[in-house]
């Protein structure tokens, strides 16, 4: 994707201490909001006729939870699990068990899980499993990030908002330690003790903006089961690059 993004202020507020670790602006709030609307005309496009239940992780995904439901020109509802894991493993950031469940029933329902962004794929993939014993009508994913090269488990994806590189992000939601999440930008992020990502050049002319094709959503009860990733990484590798179990 062309892009002559500018580098994170180096005075932002709301940056507060971490404004040295803050580097290029990944994605512009211009280019955040095009790209929701986008997301929100294809989801309409696709679920005409239909009621989904979106259903997203707290806490990282509520700002694009919010403006993508803005977008959304059919009747739907809200929903949102929160997760924690336990454990001290760094290979594995521990086991995964929910911490608040759903409020709104889901079965025979169409459900449309929100994801802020899609890693690893193992969170994502014990999540999804608990929603389908639920015996939903549909089960489909909408991701705002994918960063492909760190998959261990490939889903079929329905709707995504930009496939990024393979670096840490902050920013619209995502944080560093509970920080960092009200910058309105998406931007590069080097966390202390870590080297900066290892490129040639910027990486924003990386961010590639997949297409939204129309989907027969009522066929995708099972479809986003996941399989073991081709372009699987070893635990060693994982250990290196993970910011998050997603």
């Amino acid at each position: 994707m062309p892009s002559n993004n500018p580098p994170a202020p180096v005075d932002d507020p709301l940056a507060g201490p971490w404004h040295e670790h803050l580097g290029e602006v990944l994605l512009t709030e211009a280019q955040i909001a095009a790209r929701v609307a986008e997301l929100g005309a294809a989801i309409s496009r696709d679920y005409e006729g239909h009621a989904p239940v979106l259903v997203g992780v707290l806490r990282g995904v509520f700002f694009f939870m919010a403006d993508l439901l803005r977008e959304v020109a059919v009747p739907a509802s809200v929903d949102f699990i929160a997760i924690s894991r336990y454990g001290p493993s760094e290979r594995t950031h521990g086991a995964v068990r929910f911490t608040k469940d759903l409020d709104v029933p889901i079965e025979g329902r169409h459900v449309l899980f929100i994801e802020d962004v899609v890693d690893t794929g193992l969170t994502m993939a014990y999540i999804l499993r608990s929603l389908q014993a639920r015996e939903p009508a549909s089960l489909n994913i909408c991701a705002l990030l994918d960063r492909p090269r760190r998959r261990l488990l490939d889903f079929d994806i329905a709707y995504v908002g930009f496939e990024i590189p393979d670096c840490w992000v902050v920013g619209y939601g995502l944080d560093y330690k509970e920080a960092l999440r009200q910058l309105p930008y998406i931007a590069v992020f080097t966390p202390p003790g870590r080297r900066e990502p290892t490129v040639n050049g910027l990486l924003a002319p990386r961010v590639r903006i997949p297409p939204l094709l129309p989907r027969d959503i009522t066929a995708q009860k099972t479809g986003w089961q996941a399989t073991r990733s081709s372009g699987a990484h070893s635990a060693g590798d994982e250990q290196t690059r993970r910011q998050g179990l997603k």
